[in-house]
């Protein structure tokens, strides 16, 4: 045969090789690409949702707040004090100056109002579930209060679906604005909500708030506590 024809073999043969190669090359480089691409998806998606979370917590945290400044609130108003936009209208379990005891101050938390007695409290245990603490949660049967009596018919809230002066008579914690008028949250779960304990130690006469908020997402909450010495009349 020809020389030349020998060449052009050659070269056929050599740009077959270069295709065989050049191939896998392509294809490692699309899967690196591929994965790259599908890591940065994953990662937006990630801190999207995290910043989601973390603002959904701070509009509970500012819930809970706000429902902390309505319990001092409903604690420092006049029992005669007929507020504007208030659900319920205020009785005389409301200042507590001379009503800190049954049935203003009780152990189903009439209207949000607790009271135990220090011996109660003394052998409270939250693992065992002992003599549940009012603010403790209602799940996994911890037994707290913020529901008020399951049994009880009086476990339905005042809220803005039932209007103004419907389901006044409950147990368990009060919604924000129940009693002052404050005006509810929007775009929350659920309306914050606080519960009032009176803890008597002699003559220090103290109570114990506690709030819980909720975010958009009902599974958002936040709880908080503190402590205040009202003027009792």
């Amino acid at each position: 045969m020809k020389p030349g024809m020998f060449r052009r073999r050659s070269q056929t043969s050599s740009g077959h090789a270069e295709g065989g190669v050049a191939l896998p090359v392509v294809l490692m480089f699309l899967l690196v690409i591929t994965i790259l691409g599908t890591l940065g998806i994953r990662r937006a998606t990630t801190g999207e949702t995290l910043s989601r979370n973390q603002l959904d917590y701070e509009v509970a945290r500012q819930a809970t707040e706000a429902a902390l400044r309505d319990a001092e609130r409903d604690l420092l108003l006049n029992a005669s004090a007929i507020m504007p936009n208030a659900l319920c209208s205020r009785g005389t379990d409301r200042p507590v100056g001379s009503a800190l005891g049954s049935p203003a101050f009780d152990t189903n938390c009439p209207r949000g109002q607790c009271r135990f007695e220090l011996s109660y409290y003394d052998s409270s245990n939250y693992t065992t579930v002992t003599n549940p603490e009012p603010w403790w949660p209602t799940i996994n049967a911890k037994q707290g209060r913020w529901d008020g009596d399951p049994a009880s018919a009086a476990s339905a809230k005042p809220g803005d679906a039932t209007g103004a002066n419907t389901n006044c008579t409950f147990n368990g914690s009060v919604p924000l604005g129940t009693f002052t008028g404050v005006a509810r949250i929007a775009g929350v779960a659920r309306q914050p909500e606080y519960l009032i304990e009176y803890l008597a130690r002699a003559d220090d006469k103290v109570m114990r708030i506690t709030a819980r908020g909720f975010g958009a997402d009902i599974n958002t909450e936040v709880v908080m506590q503190t402590y205040f010495r009202p003027y009792l009349r």
